[in-house]
């Protein structure tokens, strides 16, 4: 005997189509009123006899030489605004580098080093193994030479190498794959937070790749994990005001001189959690570059709190008690995480969703902020408007919570969650290693909207949208850092790995 179907899944049902009705409904409304117009016009057509069409025909002929006038004028007006219109920003193509084999850290490698270099305070190597097991990442994420030495041995000579070995693979692979040759670069930026050295990061792909003398190059230092949204929106910019031009960005953080050696937990979660990477992308507003080109910029949208001294303090470089240097966390991070994101969200909004979700955005908005109704505030659903999100993979937590927000599947934060578990958090390139999972697995076609969402210190919270302009096929050679590993993926991450 068949189950009867319950009221409350009945309901949901009822409520789920009602939604869908009331989208459909508001995202048409133009053709619903337009056709009822068109119709009445039809039929007052029809009506006429062949006297009053002739009639009719004639008074139009009479003003024909108006009309040629507001037809040129309306011409001449089109042409002023395309004349004017910002220049779309394409994505060619990017490249992220891949660590080699040798640079890999187990857990049993952390747990390790952490013994060796505790053993005089076992509370130090509880905490490292803790983070460790709820960190979300994997057995083969990377980390620089010099910290696979106990003690670490940071120097300035070994920054540098990793500098070069990431900075230089990734433009290697670049060039590779978009067969630009580096004279047609005119404008280069680099963005790494913690260590800026000088001569500048940018100044050494300059010396290395025999860069133009009249390029226009710019080195972003101290902005955290979001830098690399803010290179691409400097490179929009540049490219607005610079026709017919090539912008290299280049995104990477050196985890060698980040290495922390004191015994303060809140500054001992960076060494847990951060790991080798970078990646080199290539923008153009070359109008004959779109057809190859794989995206299409459509807007940046940044949100700054640092303003507020919780915000600015919430990741802190300082020294310890001891004299030891590192990145501090704050317990507040992930509170004012959520508050930045409100604050971006706020403004993206307007931008990408649909008129239905707009109108109900607005609604509540209005009823809270003007007349102060006690309603709760509107989650847009930005699934209506995405169709892949890549959320900086800082952490477990930072996906854990931007999912719960957003209110997204398992599936929308996958790439998120695997590339943390692939190659851990690398900072402002992270977001790269997600788009470049979604492409390894065959998802991207043409016409999807990809949403790239970053948070960094100061405190920062920056988005990307970008369109895909033509269907991607997964890559089956060449450079590529999940070549060899997207069969293995997606994998189950338990809550809590046993070490």
């Amino acid at each position: 005997m068949p189950q009867a179907i319950s009221p409350e899944f009945s309901s949901s049902v009822k409520l789920k189509y009602v939604k869908l009705g009331y989208q459909y409904l508001v995202n048409h409304i133009l053709t619903f009123l337009l056709i009822p117009i068109m119709v009445g016009v039809l039929i007052e057509v029809l009506r006429l006899g062949p006297d009053e069409i002739l009639k009719l025909w004639n008074s139009l002929l009479f003003y024909l030489v108006k009309i040629l006038c507001s037809s040129f004028l309306i011409i001449f007006a089109a042409t002023i605004y395309f004349m004017s219109k910002p220049l779309s920003i394409y994505l060619v193509d990017y490249a992220c580098y891949k660590p080699p084999v040798t640079c890999r850290v187990p857990f049993a490698t952390c747990m390790e080093h952490a013994k060796i270099i505790f053993r005089s305070n076992p509370k130090c190597v509880d905490f490292v193994m803790r983070i460790l097991e709820r960190s979300g990442l994997g057995e083969e994420t990377c980390l620089p030479p010099t910290t696979h030495y106990i003690p670490p041995r940071p120097t300035m000579k070994a920054a540098r190498e990793e500098a070069q070995e990431i900075i230089f693979s990734a433009m290697d692979s670049l060039l590779y794959k978009t067969g630009l040759e580096a004279k047609d670069i005119d404008i280069l930026i680099v963005n790494c937070s913690i260590f800026s050295p000088t001569p500048s990061l940018s100044a050494m792909v300059i010396n290395n790749y025999k860069l133009r003398s009249n390029i226009k190059s710019f080195n972003l230092s101290g902005m955290g994990c979001s830098a690399g949204l803010i290179s691409i929106d400097l490179a929009r910019d540049l490219l607005q005001v610079h026709p017919n031009s090539n912008a290299v960005v280049i995104s990477t953080e050196i985890i060698t001189p980040n290495c922390y050696q004191g015994k303060e937990r809140a500054m001992l979660v960076p060494n847990c959690l951060f790991r080798m990477g970078g990646a080199a992308i290539l923008l153009t507003n070359r109008r004959w570059e779109r057809r190859r080109a794989k995206y299409r910029l459509l807007h940046v949208v940044r949100t700054h709190k640092g303003a507020d001294d919780k915000a600015y303090r919430c990741v802190m470089e300082e020294e310890d008690p001891e004299g030891n240097v590192g990145v501090k966390l704050s317990k507040d991070l992930m509170a004012i995480a959520g508050e930045d994101l409100k604050s971006n969200i706020t403004t993206i909004a307007p931008l990408v969703l649909p008129a239905s979700d707009q109108l109900l955005f607005f609604i509540i908005l209005i009823g809270r902020k003007i007349l102060n109704l006690n309603w709760k505030p509107y989650i847009p659903d930005f699934k209506q408007a995405f169709e892949h999100f890549c959320i900086h993979a800082g952490g477990r937590a930072v996906i854990d919570e931007l999912q719960k927000k957003l209110q997204l599947s398992a599936e929308h934060v996958e790439a998120s969650r695997m590339t943390l578990h692939r190659f851990g958090n690398t900072s402002s390139s992270s977001l790269w290693y997600e788009l470049s999972y979604i492409e390894a697995k065959g998802r991207m076609k043409k016409g999807d909207r990809i949403w790239q969402i970053g948070f960094g210190s100061g405190f920062k919270c920056n988005s990307a949208v970008w369109k895909c302009n033509r269907n991607i096929k997964p890559p089956t050679d060449g450079p590529g850092p999940w070549l060899d590993c997207i069969h293995r993926y997606p994998v189950q991450i338990p809550e809590v790995v046993q070490l």
